[in-house]
């Protein structure tokens, strides 16, 4: 048995202390706002220039104007304020971002975060990963354990381009909840029905338990 993605964000959502400012990479961690509570007093930062952003609204009340980053429409909670761009990037190399939750190809036992190109496919950009990756208080990333090949993303070293380079702290994919060590990775928490035998074959650098 292993964690779904909606279970993966569920999880992930338990990460984010009430009253913080938080930026939810494109893909999988968009997913984390759904399992938030109401009053966490939780403010959602896009890069694209919006703090306060809400949920994705109901089939016919799109406001195109209104996008995420992964431009996908969504809705701007009471209090919530548009800006440019070059201010909402003021905020993160600033500090003031206190968790990003970012999506990764590759993650190093050091931390090391490859999360923007793999290396003979077809190059996305690096976006704001790079700003968030090094600017951010904290940084959590959501992913699986492997890709569909069956290739570990936890690993010794990265061999694609990184994005930024000790950054991630901690890592929750459909297995497990892993802190980087610097000389492996920690598991703090297996989905049920997870073995530890599972998750050290599915691992490409040392885990502890």
């Amino acid at each position: 048995m292993s964690w779904n993605k909606q279970q993966m964000a569920e999880r992930a959502a338990k990460e984010i202390e009430p009253g913080s400012i938080v930026n939810l990479g494109i893909g999988l961690p968009t997913l984390v706002a759904d399992y938030l509570p109401d009053d966490a007093g939780v403010w959602f930062h896009s890069e694209n220039g919006l703090l306060g952003m809400g949920p994705f609204p109901f089939e016919g009340d799109e406001d195109p104007q209104l996008i995420n980053a992964g431009k996908q429409t969504v809705t701007v909670v009471p209090g919530g304020s548009t800006f440019d761009s070059a201010t909402s990037f003021s905020m993160i190399r600033g500090g003031h971002v206190d968790l990003a939750i970012l999506g990764a190809m590759q993650v190093a036992m050091n931390g090391d975060l490859a999360n923007w190109w793999i290396p003979g496919g077809k190059m996305m950009g690096i976006g704001g990963a790079m700003d968030l990756a090094s600017g951010a208080e904290r940084i959590l990333v959501l992913t699986t354990h492997t890709t569909k090949e069956g290739d570990p993303k936890l690993l010794g070293a990265c061999d694609f381009p990184l994005t930024a380079k000790g950054c991630v702290d901690r890592v929750i994919t459909e297995l497990a909840v892993l802190d980087v060590t610097g000389d492996g990775f920690r598991c703090v928490e297996r989905a049920p029905g997870v073995t530890e035998g599972e998750v050290r074959q599915k691992t490409g650098a040392p885990v502890t338990f």
